[in-house]
């Protein structure tokens, strides 16, 4: 993990090189003072300092603190600018492994606690990046500086000061476990609260439909308090520790006032060298509280670090050893006995074949959970299946580029997700290089053209986050512009209109047929009307196709579609389409 942490550093060499050296020179300069207060005290007791020998001097230390300013300068200037370049690199690290993620990985992490891992433990991270080195340089100069100035004054007060620092670092030692664990609740329940926040806002407006604020308030606390008691635990563990930690320190001062006082009545150290070590003491003893102090940042970095890597440990998608590229896609479609299952074992395929030719409309209907989206999924590689072979013109999709795979295929589906961007941006995703005359013909073909050009800004219309400004409609509309645009030769169509009523219904499945023309299409339908035109249609139930053939065929099956598409009909009472 070290190795890791380091390699971030690599880039800025120069300016770390000369952080250090800034921080070393800080160091050495904080020796100064005591050594030019020694020798004044001494000059004035033995009578052989002059004004002129007092001025010299005064002049010379503070010459050396306006070095020491431009050198603190630079340190908090250049140290924390290279602070930020690390932490831009670690997170445009963590969003490009983020875009190559698998499916599974968002099943099963929240998006707040992705968002919190991104935000709050990389600035920690960071914040040990710049201070650590810092922290670890000046103090351990100063301690090795002080002692060696200490042992000159009086070696023997010195040595029983250094004999007593042992006791901080084992008392920092033992405290420091506790604060570890602390801070690793902590963080864990600072993501919680993030992650509930990011779903509560997202979904505010099904909150207040529903009339739930109460509830998403009770959720929320639950998330609250859990971060209190976390941060409760936290800052206990941090007051032991700083309490101990600064008793330690008083105990120190009254350890030299007592030996220094024994030592002074005892004549073995004067009065201008008591003095002297009492001033210069605090020399020796601060960066020693500063590197125990410093356990606080060094846990909340390593903490925030172990979760970043946790993610960038997640194995990414992949292409397949020897994949290539696959060009000029017929449509040609074939599932050979394949079977998927989730982690947890349990079967959504079991057994699957069938094939579809090129340019044909292939539907698929059953119950929920039956396992149709699941073979949309699994043909543009969002999952893999673990058994069986799904081949796109004859060819294992496995042997295939990922890139080269997906830009074959268009999706259009239910949950229509919509930049908070221009409607043109929107539409622009399905082909980034695309003209302005190519996002035009692709609105005209899904029918969403007119519409903009009625509103203000027209193409440039910003339409809130998830398209929130526009109907469900309209939404599915830009998102079959986007399609146009992409012009796939395999499309993919699952629930595109079931949350959409009758009537915008029968305007979306005209785009529908406009965009399937030509291309090889597979449809994911629960109103059976939408897919009784279909070239094939195949019944899904528990994870495997119990029917297949056209409308009239499985009618005259009178088997499980034959019920469904009667008793559907019967209840729901509305015309067929088509």
């Amino acid at each position: 993990m070290l190795k890791r942490f380091l390699s971030y550093y690599k880039p800025h060499r120069l300016i770390f090189t000369l952080d250090m050296i800034a921080s070393l020179l800080v160091a050495c300069i904080g020796i100064v003072y005591p050594i030019i207060t020694r020798s004044i005290l001494n000059g004035f007791i033995e009578h052989t300092a002059t004004t002129k020998f007092v001025i010299i001097l005064g002049c010379s230390l503070l010459s050396l603190y306006l070095l020491k300013m431009a050198l603190n300068y630079f340190i908090q200037y250049y140290g924390h600018l290279m602070g930020v370049k690390i932490q831009a690199k670690m997170r445009r690290d963590m969003f490009k492994h983020l875009e190559r993620l698998p499916y599974s990985f968002y099943d099963d992490h929240e998006s707040g606690k992705i968002v919190s891992r991104m935000t709050s433990d990389l600035f920690d991270v960071v914040e040990l990046a710049h201070h650590g080195p810092e922290n670890i340089i000046i103090s351990t100069i100063s301690v090795i500086g002080a002692f060696i100035y200490l042992s000159l004054v009086n070696v023997y007060l010195t040595l029983i000061i250094f004999a007593c620092t042992p006791i901080v670092f084992f008392v920092s030692f033992k405290l420091r476990k506790s604060m570890k664990s602390a801070f690793k609740r902590r963080r864990e329940s600072d993501a919680l609260i993030n992650a509930s926040l990011f779903s509560s806002i997202s979904g505010i407006r099904v909150t207040k439909a529903f009339n739930n604020s109460e509830k998403e308030l009770e959720k929320f606390e639950k998330g609250n308090q859990a971060f209190q008691q976390a941060s409760k635990d936290t800052y206990n563990a941090m007051g032991k520790f700083h309490s101990a930690n600064m008793f330690i320190t008083d105990v120190f001062n009254v350890i030299i006032l007592i030996a220094g006082g024994i030592f002074l009545y005892m004549n073995k150290i004067t009065v201008a060298d008591y003095s002297a070590f009492i001033v210069s003491v605090n020399m020796f003893i601060a960066p020693i509280m500063t590197l125990i102090n410093f356990t606080e940042q060094f846990q909340n970095g390593v903490s925030g670090f172990e979760r970043y890597i946790e993610i960038m440990d997640v194995p990414a998608e992949k292409d397949s050893l020897g994949a290539t590229d696959i060009k000029d896609v017929k449509g040609n479609i074939e599932f050979k006995n394949v079977t998927y299952a989730y982690e947890n074992d349990k079967k959504v395929l079991k057994d699957v074949s069938f094939s579809i030719d090129r340019g044909k409309v292939f539907a698929l209907v059953g119950p929920s959970g039956g396992g149709k989206t699941t073979v949309c999924h699994l043909i543009p590689r969002f999952y893999d299946c673990n058994q069986g072979e799904i081949l796109i013109d004859g060819k294992e999709i496995h042997s295939l580029t990922l890139a080269s795979l997906r830009q074959n295929i268009g999706i259009v589906q239910q949950d229509v997700f919509l930049f908070n961007a221009s409607i043109k941006e929107n539409i622009l995703y399905g082909k980034p290089d695309a003209t302005d005359e190519e996002v035009i013909i692709a609105s005209k073909r899904a029918n969403i053209h007119d519409y903009v050009l009625t509103l203000p800004k027209g193409y440039d219309t910003i339409i809130g986050e998830r398209g929130v400004k526009l109907s469900g409609g309209q939404k599915q509309r830009l998102s079959i512009a986007r399609v146009f645009l992409k012009n796939p030769p395999i499309l993919i169509l699952d629930e595109a209109t079931s949350a959409l009523d009758n009537v915008t219904e029968m305007l979306i499945q005209e785009s529908l047929f406009e965009l399937c023309k030509g291309r090889t299409t597979i449809v994911v339908a629960h109103r059976l009307s939408t897919v009784k035109n279909a070239d094939e249609i195949a019944v899904v139930n528990d994870g495997k196709i119990i029917e297949k053939g056209s409308h009239e065929e499985l009618m005259t099956l009178d088997g499980e579609y034959a019920k469904l598409y009667n008793k559907q009909f019967r209840e729901k009472g509305y015309k067929m389409i088509g």
